[in-house]
């Protein structure tokens, strides 16, 4: 059942496939192999593999391997939990391959006594339309195959083009980008940057790409970096689909590419019918941009009437059928339909279509999107139609008893509503308009209908807090609404910042608000109902500076602090940094030290003032070294080696990213990389202090404590059950033989009991909610972290000198410094975010915001 262009991928050879960011190639002869051996991993039998497909290697080997395998498959939306477990409880998958946490998980073997799947059936996806309410498609291999065979024939694609992958793998039209190329022998190239991001044009460029896809609002996002005067050499032709593209558009990118030689394709398609449906002959577009074409090569497209009856002659209106092989083998909405065959023969799209006299199709309307009011039988999409020929871009919903006009131009309400009642036919009693900041917009990048629905009877949402927090947080990077906390190249310190500031905006967050786009997260409404999570990471942040505090002040035998707060770093660098060092981003890698340097920086001036001497050790951050000492004012007190440390590493992980075989391996397998660093990091750990000798200065040092950040690396990564297992046994034997057998005193066995059960609580500890008042006493602690080392010794040693000898009691004068400690660190890290909150706001009006014209934007991307 496997596809025949999938088991041609050996015969390929050393033809490229995929190419990602870096000209890092995987070719066909890779991808066989490595299809091969993530198949040996899904096991043996016929089962449904469910993938959340984010467009990236990972997603796509395993995609490719089940098919290859003969298994059935369901793509569905990365980063969307709540789908996933829905479907999961509806189809009982044998095995999902998704995101928890961030980390890939494969787990097999769920549902051991699953419902037979039918032979026929190779893929399931998911259509939720304007409608929002979600089923899934069955289709088979040889739906999936004729599809990409007919729009490789229509597209001419070869063996020598390169497509651009960018739309998701879950939507029907990226997926028929990747096997059109991939059934032809063609290669993709998997951009890095978004379309907004600098940097995005000369990628694809750079990249030799010959052919882009895209709906819509990706082509109102190309406009918006100037992508159609950018000098792409390598294009031959551009496509669309996936909903309706302005005529104006159309026509200047149809000149655009004639003028350049290549040819501009205005696409029809419906996952229904697996992907494509009609195209537009290039030639024939000129004064027809309305137009949905004619048939894909294999298939027909008839009209019928009301009463089932074809409709022939031209201008005449009527339901838009289509025939084909591609043609989807039905509906499921639970496991039991996937045993069902073939029941669908003429696919009945929903649409409203006429035939010109020229042959060609033009869509009209969608037979759901009406409402019959006051007797009135209106059409949404004609009212928004009628609007647009009027220049004003707007979004209708309606019941049967009102409509709503949804716009962003900057024009007024009662205006707007006016011009709804006109090209309506209604009065202003059965009308509203609504200004947003954005149109809510599905994965695939069409319009979301069901929440503009929702939207419509409810208050708008608090969006500008989510703005403002994401505008502050990446000050002064310039942030837009499809970008995501970690699209951004956000980091923990930033993860912890955000959280508190969106929590306070928006009441309550979903588990994977960090991979959530900016406008999706603005879009949502304020919760107050739910509990806040507390992640495992947060709670031990918190932890463990409040550990340090304690351990300075009273020398108690408890260290452990700053250790587990090293394997914290680990785990950071695997959650957000774990991509970039892949893609060789070294300048995302290093982005982190800015905000550490800047209160750094204050310490050292403090220092250099009061001891009238330049601490030059510290202020090149090899005060660990084992050279200077305070004493001599040649270096910070001790305490400070955890900053010089933390920059050491962050370093070491940039240089290491200049290396093409670590970018790979961390690309491959991040969790084998992090395993293979680990072993060596324990070498170290025992052989290093043979060959160097400072003394317990060396407690300090990379060499002592690479192997602490190793772990949380690994931690973050584990694929599953078995890898968990077997980090903590390896964390019990190291910490065990440093702890108890080569500790020289309680304190170590102490620190590695700490960081021991520090690390099996990020292993196996899920998010868990906790009281809001629990939340808003952490979240200030965990954000402020690093704040509070840096700050916290000023006050019993400098506030707080004048009160020693003073007979205070010790009990008081230690709290006071401990919660003295504390809040000096929150009043700095308080007074950094009021400053960067300035600074944000100093921008123009539209500011640091995506999409907004600014004097030479269009110079400076294009």
């Amino acid at each position: 059942m496997s596809l025949s262009f999938i088991r041609a991928f050996e015969a390929r050879g050393e033809r490229p496939a995929l190419v990602l960011p870096g000209n890092r190639v995987v070719t066909y002869a890779d991808l066989a192999r490595r299809v091969a051996s993530r198949a040996a991993l899904l096991g043996g039998g016929r089962r449904l593999v469910a993938i959340e497909a984010g467009t990236c290697e990972h997603a796509i080997v395993t995609y490719l391997a089940a098919l290859s395998a003969g298994h059935a498959v369901a793509l569905l939306p990365p980063g969307q939990s709540s789908a996933l477990d829905a479907f999961c409880e509806d189809f009982r998958p044998e095995t999902v391959c998704r995101l928890v946490d961030g980390r890939w998980r494969m787990d097999a073997g769920l549902h051991p006594d699953p419902q037979p799947l039918h032979p026929d059936l190779a893929l399931l996806l998911s259509t939720s339309g304007s409608t929002g309410i979600s089923k899934s498609v069955r289709l088979s291999a040889a739906a999936i195959e004729a599809n990409a065979r007919s729009i490789a024939d229509y597209l001419r694609i070869g063996a020598d083009d390169r497509g651009l992958l960018l739309l998701p793998l879950h939507y029907s039209y990226g997926l028929s980008v990747l096997h059109s190329h991939l059934a032809v022998g063609a290669s993709l190239f998997v951009p890095r940057h978004a379309v907004l991001d600098t940097g995005f044009a000369d990628d694809i460029s750079a990249h030799g790409v010959t052919n882009i896809a895209g709906v819509p609002f990706s082509y109102d996002l190309f406009e918006r970096i100037g992508l159609r005067d950018h000098a792409l050499p390598a294009l031959r032709f551009m496509t669309v689909a996936g909903g309706r593209l302005s005529p104006d558009l159309i026509d200047l990118y149809r000149r655009r590419m004639e003028g350049r030689g290549g040819r501009f394709f205005v696409m029809y398609g419906q996952t229904e019918a697996t992907a494509r449906i009609a195209y537009v002959p290039p030639e024939h577009l000129a004064g027809h941009e309305d137009c949905i074409g004619i048939a894909i090569p294999g298939g027909r497209l008839a009209l019928a009437g009301d009463d089932g009856a074809a409709i022939t002659r031209p201008g005449m209106t009527g339901e838009l059928v289509y025939s084909g092989p591609n043609v989807m083998m039905g509906y499921a909405g639970g496991r039991a339909d996937l045993s069902r065959g073939h029941e669908t023969g003429d696919l009945r799209t929903g649409d409203l279509a006429e035939r010109t006299a020229d042959g060609l199709y033009r869509v009209v309307g969608r037979l759901k999107r009406f409402s019959k009011i006051a007797g009135l039988r209106i059409a949404h999409d004609a009212v928004e139609q009628a609007l647009a020929r009027s220049g004003l871009d707007v979004v209708v919903t309606g019941t049967d008893s009102h409509l709503t006009a949804f716009f962003t131009a900057a024009a007024g309400e009662g205006d707007v509503r006016a011009r709804l009642a006109e090209a309506s036919g209604l009065t202003l009693l059965h009308v509203s308009a609504r200004r947003i900041a954005a149109f809510p917009r599905n994965a695939s990048g069409k319009i979301d209908y069901a929440a503009l629905a929702a939207l419509s009877a409810a208050r708008p949402a608090e969006a500008g807090g989510v703005r403002e927090a994401f505008r502050r947080a990446f000050f002064p990077k310039i942030v837009g609404d499809d970008d995501s906390f970690v699209a951004l190249g956000g980091d923990s310190l930033r993860f912890v910042e955000l959280s508190l500031g969106l929590e306070q905006a928006l009441g309550a967050l979903p588990d994977d608000w960090d991979r959530m786009t900016v406008g999706a997260l603005a879009a949502r409404e304020p919760q107050t109902a739910v509990l806040p999570r507390v992640g495992a990471d947060i709670a031990l942040r918190v932890f463990a500076i409040l550990l340090v505090v304690l351990h300075h002040e009273m020398l108690w035998p408890i260290p452990g602090g700053s250790a587990l707060m090293l394997v914290l770093v680990g785990f950071s660098l695997a959650r957000f940094q774990q991509a970039n060092f892949a893609e060789g981003d070294w300048k995302a890698l290093l982005r982190p030290l800015v905000m550490v340097f800047v209160p750094y920086a204050a310490v050292l001036a403090g220092y250099a003032l009061a001891w009238g001497a330049v601490p030059w050790a510290s202020v090149f951050l090899v005060g660990n070294f084992g050279f200077a000492d305070p004493v001599r004012h040649t270096m910070l007190p001790y305490l400070y080696w955890f900053v010089e440390l933390f920059t050491q590493i962050l370093l070491l992980f940039a240089v290491l990213s200049f290396v093409p075989c670590a970018r790979t391996a961390v690309a491959r397998n991040p969790f084998a990389a992090g395993l293979f660093v680990l072993a060596f990091a324990v070498f170290l750990r025992f052989s290093a202090p043979l060959v160097v000798d400072i003394g317990n200065r060396q407690i300090f040092t990379l060499y002592w404590n690479l192997h602490l950040v190793a772990f949380g690396w690994c931690a973050w990564l584990a694929p599953g059950p078995r890898s968990r297992a077997l980090l903590a046994t390896l964390a019990a034997a190291l910490f065990f033989v440093l702890g108890f057998v080569d500790g020289v005193w309680i304190g170590t066995t102490v620190k590695y009991l700490v960081v021991f059960s520090g690390f099996l609580a990020l292993l196996f500890l899920p998010a868990l909610p906790v009281p809001r008042w629990l939340f808003a006493a952490l979240m200030p602690v965990a954000a402020a972290s690093y704040h509070i080392y840096l700050f916290h010794r000023l006050v019993p040693e400098v506030l707080m000198a004048p009160l020693h000898g003073t007979g205070i009691a010790p009990a008081l004068f230690h709290g006071a410094a401990i919660l003295g400690g504390l809040a000096a660190g929150i009043a700095v890290w308080a007074l950094q975010r009021v400053a960067v909150r300035r600074l944000a706001a100093t921008r123009l009006e539209a500011p640091a915001w995506k999409g907004v014209s600014r004097p030479g934007a269009k110079r400076a991307l294009s």
